[in-house]
């Protein structure tokens, strides 16, 4: 992959590299490379000439999975305009702050979603509405404008005047910090996400070949890791992604991979269990799937160990936050360490500080740090939230961690997740991976309890595969964890609260 000086110049490169190969597939829509190059430039030529958006200005996308998504990203940066990623699925609460927060001047939505926004939009300063259809079919008319509409229209005007940011400029801003509280937007610059789609093709160059691969990717667009890892990432090397709108729709997910030959799969520790024990997708040809890549929550080796089972392919645990690009550690192809979270990107480094932010004794556990090219700018308008976590050029990660006598880093917890049992500290993800290695349980969550005599006590919320009762949990429990680790409460669930990452939300059990 070719050093570029900012994204612009890494869509123009790439489509014109891969021209004839297909780059996204939704939906039974398949676009060329070439497709997108000259969808997104129409669109950033209207951008430029009739929106009345300036450079800089803030644009929203609120769109599943469907190929409009890039075609607006890569328009939008074209243009010079700073993309928001925006969950289709946000209240209208939600919505309203973040578009106030980021001060968004135009936002491109579902015809579908376009209700919620008309509930706010007059508390915002959006004045431009571009609503889509799930299959790309003319939107609603009315005051809203519609996506195909436009991009016809663009192709009538005045060539693009290339914007040429700077590695500085920021390209997205990337929402974050729910779980801490009121969400915050990390700056990520030109120069960020180009660094971290480069230091990812690096270690992805040692088992794809550009320009031949094709890949599922599952995890929604508006969040950075499949933002940058299959929207920037792996279309820079000229792959093949096939989107999928609602990976919870299972059915249609098998269906949507069956017409294709896949070499890669993005996804995340939930989806692979729930993929695992679907008929369908049991049924399908894995001899080609060479690399699956997850991230966003901790692999568990009953997930890696049902993924080999049923595709033969191992999965390659990485580790980020929307405030590293994402991307800051990545196991090794074909060797990985369940349970570890690989070894650092190129230029990157990663340290274990103490709480005086001091580095830790060799093997000793205490809280990740990151520094590299891939770190944000800072917290858009948050300059107090942005002291807090950064020292020295290090991104403070709130994640526990420690450095394994193979090199690799290996997280314990969230800092805030710990729970202290009569002095004893208790990590939840420890517990959660015994609880998740029984054969009867599916997926295990596990909080802290205020309780009087030992401070707090552990609880556990499972759901299961086949009937067990309380007292089996606890035995098996006490095999496999110290006394104090043991779940005090243990809790059957149909369901655990997820995001719509598929990320289990532990802040939801504890309410």
């Amino acid at each position: 992959m070719n050093t570029h000086d900012n994204l612009t110049q890494l869509i123009d490169h790439t489509c014109q590299t891969y021209a004839d190969l297909p780059a996204y597939n939704s939906a039974g829509k398949t676009l060329t490379f070439s497709d997108v190059e000259q969808q997104s430039r129409y669109l950033a030529q209207w951008f430029q000439q009739h929106s009345g958006l300036q450079v800089g200005d803030r644009i929203a996308i609120q769109l599943p999975n469907i190929v409009d998504y890039p075609i607006v990203t890569y328009a939008a940066l074209r243009a010079g305009l700073i993309v928001v990623n925006t969950n289709p699925l946000y209240t209208a609460r939600e919505m309203l702050h973040q578009f106030n927060d980021a001060g968004v001047k135009a936002i491109v939505l579902l015809d579908g979603l376009a209700d919620k926004l008309t509930t706010i939009i007059d508390q915002t300063s959006i004045n431009t509405v571009i609503v889509t259809a799930a299959v790309g079919l003319p939107a609603v008319k009315g005051t809203q404008l519609s996506l195909p509409e436009l991009i016809e229209q663009g192709e009538q005007l005045a060539p693009l005047k290339v914007h040429n940011a700077n590695r500085d400029d920021i390209a997205v801003l990337q929402y974050t910090g729910g779980t801490t509280g009121v969400a915050k937007a990390a700056m990520l610059s030109h120069g960020n996400i180009l660094a971290n789609a480069e230091q990812m093709n690096e270690r992805f160059a040692e088992i794809m070949q550009p320009g031949q691969e094709t890949g599922i990717c599952p995890l929604p667009l508006y969040h950075i890791y499949a933002f940058t890892v299959n929207m920037i990432g792996l279309f820079a090397m000229g792959q093949f992604n096939v989107l999928i709108p609602n990976p919870r729709d299972l059915d249609a997910l098998v269906k949507q991979v069956e017409p294709h030959t896949i070499n890669y799969f993005s996804g995340i520790n939930t989806l692979f269990i729930g993929l695992c024990m679907h008929p369908g997708f049991k049924a399908l040809d894995f001899s080609q799937l060479k690399m699956t890549v997850s991230g966003g929550a901790a692999l568990t080796h009953a997930a890696a160990d049902a993924w080999m089972k049923v595709t033969g392919c191992t999965i390659t645990e990485g580790y980020g936050l929307s405030e590293t690009s994402p991307v800051a550690t990545l196991n090794d192809f074909k060797k990985e360490e369940i349970g570890s979270i690989g070894r650092t990107l190129s230029n990157t480094v990663v340290e274990i500080w103490d709480e005086n932010d001091q580095p830790v004794a060799e093997g000793q556990s205490g809280e990740i740090v990151v520094k590299g090219p891939q770190v944000m700018m800072g917290y858009w308008q948050r300059q107090d939230e942005t002291d807090k976590c950064m020292k020295g050029g290090f991104f403070k990660t709130g994640d526990v961690g420690l450095q394994l006598p193979s090199g690799n880093y290996k997280i314990v917890d969230r800092l805030k997740d710990m729970i202290i049992v009569s002095g004893f500290n208790v990590y939840p993800n420890e517990v959660e991976n015994v609880l998740c290695q029984h054969p009867a349980i599916c997926e295990a969550a596990v909080i802290g309890a205020q309780d009087e005599k030992t401070g707090e006590r552990v609880c556990a919320y499972i759901t299961l595969k086949e009937p067990i009762d309380e007292q089996q949990v606890t035995d098996y429990c006490r095999e496999n964890l110290s006394a104090y680790k043991v779940p005090k409460s243990i809790i059957f669930m149909e369901e655990l609260p997820k995001s719509t990452v598929g990320k289990i939300l532990r802040r939801e059990l504890r309410k």
